[in-house]
């Protein structure tokens, strides 16, 4: 999908949205990125709800990006390297629907190219790939507290112990895409 000319968006899960938008966040060819939530029954659910895993959602993070400045594709190779894709409903600790890893796709284009990927990442892990690849849905944006998170409580333990880590191999794996 094209905004304003030279912006795209993609939609991801993979795990805690503090984890995945720290990362999106630092990445170059990213204009905007925010947590919410997709991929569920109820019309603008609350963290509340979809962390009790009624709503059907997952917490994912939605990407403005340029696609001048940094492919799709190399948005999905981030994506797949800083989340466990083989893992069902699940991230370390974080466990439940909303946890799951997902793609949500905003054209045909972006559907080939994650399925493309996809097969690719399958010869990197061990275990399947348990990622679900689905149409876009209607996104919601997450309470604001929650909007650039680990950057506002970097010392939070959460965001020390797990937020961090990640944040550090995105850096350490793919400096060459930092801002």
């Amino acid at each position: 999908m094209t905004i304003n000319g030279k912006t795209e968006v993609a939609v991801f899960g993979g795990g805690c949205f503090w984890c995945t938008e720290a990362v999106f966040l630092e990445m170059r060819g990213s204009k905007h990125v925010e947590s919410g939530y997709t991929g569920g029954q109820q019309a603008d659910p609350t963290y509340e709800q979809v962390c009790a895993g009624t709503t059907g959602h997952a917490e994912v993070v939605r990407i403005e990006f340029d696609p001048d400045a940094i492919t799709y594709r190399d948005l999905l190779e981030v994506f797949f390297t800083i989340h466990d894709p083989t893992t069902l409903n699940r991230q370390g600790n974080d466990v439940g629907t909303q946890y799951r890893s997902a793609i949500y796709y905003q054209s045909p284009e972006q559907e080939a190219i994650a399925r493309q990927v996809m097969a690719e990442m399958a010869n990197v892990w061990d275990a399947p790939i348990v990622t679900q690849l689905q149409p876009a849905q209607a996104f919601y944006k997450a309470e604001d507290y929650h909007q650039d998170y680990f950057r506002q409580h970097p010392l939070q333990g959460y965001c020390a112990f797990v937020v961090g880590p990640k944040v550090a191999k995105f850096r350490k794996t793919f400096g060459e895409r930092l801002k």
